[in-house]
């Protein structure tokens, strides 16, 4: 075991090091998707002076705009990013970036009009539909620092249909918005 050269265990170790440096766009690498960035994990939020995280400071940046009302008693904000084009902004390698064509993040910021501040406790679910009306998927949104967003899938140009159901505690409420991907 002896005979392997310094410069190979140098070159083996260095090589460990940076995956272990870089492990969400590694594992995106390797699958395609997302599972190196964990809903929840706040990985890449940025902080206030305080420590706390500021409402919408997610690190995917403030996307597009695609609805703002009323849902329930909350005042929404609906949000979609481009991942790939997210991606590219960030440096990663066009190989790495193209792993995430078509697909977008979608971002709900749901606030309290009474105070103006994020909604405690808020969850809910989403119906996304394509343009060709008959596939549909309904997601799970999930609690990600000052929103609650999920990883959709839009792959074909065209109108998608959102319907957003809203849940905390005993207060519900619904929109449905739309979408059109040029």
């Amino acid at each position: 075991m002896r005979t392997i050269g310094k410069a190979v265990r140098t070159a083996v170790c260095g090589t460990a090091l940076m995956l272990m440096a870089l492990p969400g766009i590694s594992a995106a690498a390797e699958q395609g998707d997302m599972p190196g960035m964990k809903h929840g994990d706040h990985t890449g939020m940025k902080m206030d002076d305080s420590g706390k995280m500021n409402p919408g400071a997610h690190d995917m940046g403030k996307g597009e705009k695609i609805f703002s009302g009323k849902v329930g008693p909350w005042t929404v904000e609906a949000r979609l990013v481009d991942m790939k084009a997210q991606m590219e902004k960030s440096g990663v390698s066009a190989g790495t970036a193209s792993k995430f064509a078509g697909k977008r993040h979608l971002m709900l910021f749901v606030t309290d009009p009474a105070t103006g501040k994020t909604a405690a406790g808020v969850s809910g679910k989403v119906v996304v539909t394509g343009p060709d009306k008959a596939s549909s998927s309904k997601v799970t949104l999930v609690v990600m620092g000052g929103h609650i967003g999920v990883d959709v899938g839009m792959p074909i140009p065209g109108k998608y249909t959102f319907n957003a159901e809203i849940e905390s505690g005993a207060k519900k409420g619904s929109a449905t918005f739309s979408y059109t991907l040029k």
